[in-house]
């Protein structure tokens, strides 16, 4: 069956093209046609086509900037050739005349091309605007254009790029686009994912225009090969509350894990899950997976089961098992996150809490400076500020033996944060589910406030600070502003489209207070980052603490003990 070859189009329309732009030109200058000259031009044109960077294959349906530019090349190159043999037979004028206007008729006869096959016959029903006239905003332009959607406009604040335009959309400002759309509804809002970390500004400028809002993914998220239209999402509490530290600093994270064998407990958890996944991608050598929920720890190993891990399933509390454990494995890094954190469950198993968070974080440290590991890193909560829950106290208990213990040779750190979005038994996983069967939103307090972070970028900066430790530290993440959950409720339900469900409040849970602290007292110091910084040491008798951990294990009366460890513990019992 015969095939037409489209190479041989493009050389035929080299040679026709020729013919009517030198009879073109020669009738512009008033001069006699010459067949002479144009056959050689022709000649010089045709070998340039097939010699230099294959002009003649190019696509014209796949078209770039770049199919422009080596048209221009091939061509002009042949110029260069054939110039200086008709130079007195034609002038120079002359030839550079005719050269830009073939120039021309090609390349617009290839984007005519390009343009007529790659219309999109779909009907354009719906209007849409990208925050984002960058390489995100400009590839997902193109990607519409084989979908219902017709994008108006591109959304920027550089102010270069404002009053211009793509292919005739223009470029507005945030103040222009509110001016000209007024109270108008558009159907989608997408923004780009280099102004990720302006995510909550722009929805919260934009957002009433819209009736759905999506984003890409984040920016440290690597954008797949897929369709950048294929990986937009709704955009999410999670995209608004964001911190996206600027000071992270990947090379100091992956200097402190690189080749050292690093044991986590609590691996299948929220926090030690997400500290296991960046450990792996950090180049540790070897990852020791300790959990004793068996469904948490064959999670967290099948996910990372292409790393060298190796995966203990045990309880931080038996003491001999677990120096099994740092013997077999004698790690270079121990990261503690297991522990007890629902605060209305650790009220009702007091002692339960004492044993797991106190008594298994003793054991680990302890173990840690036996085996000589170079650093051990306790993942502590700003509830061990002041605190008011049993949780809350323990994890301060627990601040007090990594100030004071005797550390030897290991360098032995803590680092104390907020909540982090989607955790396990945290709020947003509960509003979702509520919302999800049609409510109510439960909120314990007006007024009740806490504070957020992404569990990826707690996590990172968790390491980071880790890495700065010498030994005795309680590093304080700047975890930004405080936010209301009555707003973060509202926020959500607005987000779900669900705008008719109900927000009731249900009064303080036992342990619970109104706002959550990262501090103690004043007088951090800071760091080189300045999302990290630490707080001052508190000076704890090491006898005496191990004493009152000790009779801690022993008395049924745990808050009056706890609150003589820790005198600025105030037991909050809840409204009901």
């Amino acid at each position: 069956m015969f095939v037409f070859d489209k190479r041989i189009a493009n050389l035929a329309v080299i040679i026709t093209l020729s013919f009517i732009t030198f009879w073109w030109t020669f009738f512009i200058f008033h001069l006699p046609f010459d067949l002479m000259p144009v056959l050689l031009v022709v000649a010089f044109r045709v070998l340039a086509s097939l010699l230099i960077l294959k002009d003649y294959s190019l696509s014209w349906s796949k078209a770039s900037q770049k199919t422009f530019l080596i048209k221009a090349i091939v061509y002009i190159a042949a110029f260069l050739f054939y110039m200086p043999i008709l130079y007195g037979t034609l002038r120079i004028s002359f030839l550079a005349s005719e050269l830009f206007f073939f120039l021309f008729v090609l390349n617009f006869l290839v984007y005519s091309y390009y343009y007529l096959q790659n219309k999109s016959s779909i009907r354009k029903t719906k209007a849409v605007a990208i925050y984002g006239a960058n390489k995100a905003g400009l590839k997902l332009h193109q990607e519409f254009r084989d979908s219902p959607y017709r994008v108006d406009c591109f959304v920027d604040d550089d102010a270069t790029l404002q009053k211009r335009s793509i292919d005739g959309i223009p470029i507005l400002s945030l103040e222009h686009f509110q001016a000209k759309y007024g109270q108008k509804k558009l159907d989608l809002l997408v923004i780009a994912a280099t102004a990720v970390d302006k995510t909550p500004q722009v929805y919260e400028a934009l957002g009433k225009f819209f009736d759905e809002v999506q984003v890409l993914p984040a920016i440290e998220t690597p954008l797949s090969s897929q369709e950048f239209r294929v990986q937009l999402k709704p955009i999410s509490v999670e995209d608004l509350l964001a911190r996206h530290p600027k000071d992270l600093d990947q090379e100091a994270i992956a200097s402190y894990i690189r080749g050292k064998t690093v044991l986590i407990t609590g691996a299948g958890g929220s926090i030690g899950g997400e500290i296991s996944r960046k450990c792996a991608l950090y180049g540790a050598k070897e990852l020791v997976l300790l959990d004793h929920s068996e469904l948490n720890l064959y999670t967290i190993s099948q996910e990372l089961e292409h790393y060298n891990i190796s995966s203990v399933m045990q309880s931080v509390v038996n003491l001999e098992q677990l120096e099994e454990t740092f013997a077999r494995y004698n790690p270079d890094v121990v990261i503690h996150a297991a522990a007890y954190k629902h605060v209305p469950l650790v009220e009702e198993n007091p002692k339960e809490a004492v044993l797991n968070n106190i008594i298994g974080t003793k054991n680990t440290i302890d173990l840690a400076i036996k085996y000589q590991a170079q650093k051990f890193l306790l993942i502590s909560t700003d509830k061990a500020v002041r605190p008011t829950n049993i949780m809350g106290a323990t994890k301060r208990v627990c601040e007090l033996y990594v100030q004071n213990i005797d550390s030897k040779n290991t360098d032995i750190v803590a680092v104390r944060f907020g909540n982090v979005l989607d955790s396990s038994g945290s709020v947003i996983p509960k509003f979702k589910e509520q919302i999800a069967s049609g409510g109510p939103v439960t909120v314990t307090h007006p007024e009740i406030t806490r504070y957020f972070m992404l569990i990826s970028e707690a996590c990172q900066l968790v390491l980071q600070a880790a890495s700065l430790g010498k030994g005795g530290e309680i590093f304080i993440l700047d975890m930004g502003e405080p936010v209301k959950i009555i707003d973060l409720a509202h926020k959500m339900i607005e987000l779900s489209g669900k705008r008719d469900i109900p927000v009731i409040f249900t009064g303080l849970r036992a342990g619970e207070k109104l706002y959550e602290e990262l501090l103690i007292e004043e007088g951090e110091f800071a760091t080189i980052y300045s999302s990290i910084m630490i707080a001052p040491t508190s000076h704890y008798e090491i006898d005496k603490l191990q004493r009152d951990i000790k009779q801690l294990l022993q008395t049924n009366s745990v808050v009056e003990k706890l609150q003589e460890i820790v005198p600025e513990f105030t037991h909050n019992k809840g409204d009901k």
